[in-house]
């Protein structure tokens, strides 16, 4: 998979313009706050996902316009290929000219990881975020996904509104047992992804980690679900037990007004050496436990797709020991790879490939 040209029109802060990527390392290098994270944000958009910066859509378009528009030239699934984005009140894309219904339907044509320290707050935050990468990065694994997701979202939004009202009526009961079921059916879907996933990226970022540590630390992670579910069992035994779950804790959730269990409550927990990342880990440490997610998600997405992803990566080498850096150049080398620095001197070791320096938004090649 190969970005071959990228043209932005009234992106953030981004002069409109255009780059003609290299085939392996492209190294954007500029002082803080001047576009660069901009860039790859763009690139990142094409993956059919929101932004990574948890940005709304409103927000990506420059102060001094009334749209955003991306155009990318790429190759993916062995031939050229060609997709626009155009930013308004929402995203709206078209794929080799024709128009999609919407921005999602670019998930799985072009596939993408990006790490950024944003990021870390995979780590040192709450679990949405630890859910959101599951999801995002399985739905580019399977795009399906997104209307599973979806639904779940839908039917959870109807029986939080009916334990909200708390009414105790008998009407009231029959339609709370009708969202239990629905909403079992439709958690389960999720529930069986997430294990799944799971459990082919955990193996591959454990080895992956153990490099960045040069073997001297163990990594594991494990999926922490509020129903008491197997990862060997089916979906028809997980909605059986969401179902029941559900049941048990009705009296709690019309207390709450909300309901407390469910793939909307679960968490991923990332232990180093047997202990809690988020509680005792180091910044380096946390910062390498990221990355060894983010490039086990890149080693999944190759083995599903045959192509390997677009690597995004924003100011990656800080807080890293060379031993670390060395490792995370020598991972990137046989990739398309976006890189941003403010100090170049760590990439020396990479070979060729090409530098574009950004400043006040504007992007030329160095």
């Amino acid at each position: 998979m190969q970005v071959t040209r990228l043209t932005f029109d009234g992106f953030r802060n981004l002069k409109t313009g255009q780059i003609e990527p290299c085939p392996g390392v492209n190294v954007i290098v500029g002082e803080n706050a001047q576009g660069k994270t901009n860039l790859l944000e763009a690139i990142w958009l094409f993956t059919g996902t929101k932004s990574f910066r948890s940005a709304k859509d409103s927000e990506l378009i420059a102060f001094d316009k009334e749209q955003s528009k991306l155009s990318m030239q790429f190759h993916a699934g062995g031939r050229e290929q060609e997709a626009e984005i155009t930013i308004q009140n929402r995203r709206m894309a078209t794929l080799n000219g024709i128009k999609q219904s919407s921005a999602v339907k670019l998930a799985g044509i072009f596939c993408g990881i990006v790490f950024s320290p944003v990021h870390l707050s995979l780590i040192k935050g709450g679990p949405i975020e630890r859910r959101r990468l599951i999801d995002a990065a399985y739905c580019q694994l399977r795009p399906s996904y997104v209307k599973s997701l979806s639904e779940y979202a839908r039917i959870l939004a109807q029986r939080n509104a009916l334990c909200k009202a708390r009414d105790t009526g008998e009407a009231a009961a029959e339609m709370l047992d009708l969202w239990d079921r629905q909403l079992a059916q439709a958690g389960c879907r999720i529930l069986h992804a997430r294990q799944r996933y799971l459990q082919h990226m955990a193996p591959v970022a454990r080895g992956i980690y153990q490099g960045l540590s040069s073997g001297k630390e163990e990594f594991d992670l494990r999926y922490t679900s509020t129903v008491p579910i197997l990862p060997e069992e089916t979906p028809a035994e997980m909605a059986a037990k969401f179902y029941e779950e559900l049941r048990i804790r009705r009296r709690d959730d019309f207390a709450a007004g909300f309901t407390t269990v469910g793939p909307h409550r679960d968490d991923m927990d990332v232990y180093i050496n047997g202990c809690s990342a988020k509680s005792f880990g180091s910044q380096g440490q946390q910062r390498s436990a990221v990355l060894a997610i983010k490039l086990a998600e890149a080693a999944l997405l190759e083995k599903v797709t045959g192509e390997k992803p677009i690597a995004l990566l924003d100011d990656v080498m800080s807080e890293l020991d060379h031993s670390r850096q060395e490792y995370i150049l020598n991972h990137i080398k046989d990739w398309q790879v976006f890189i941003t620095c403010c100090d170049p001197n760590p990439l020396k070791a990479l070979q060729g490939g090409q530098k574009l320096y950004v400043k006040d938004g504007q992007v030329s090649t160095i």
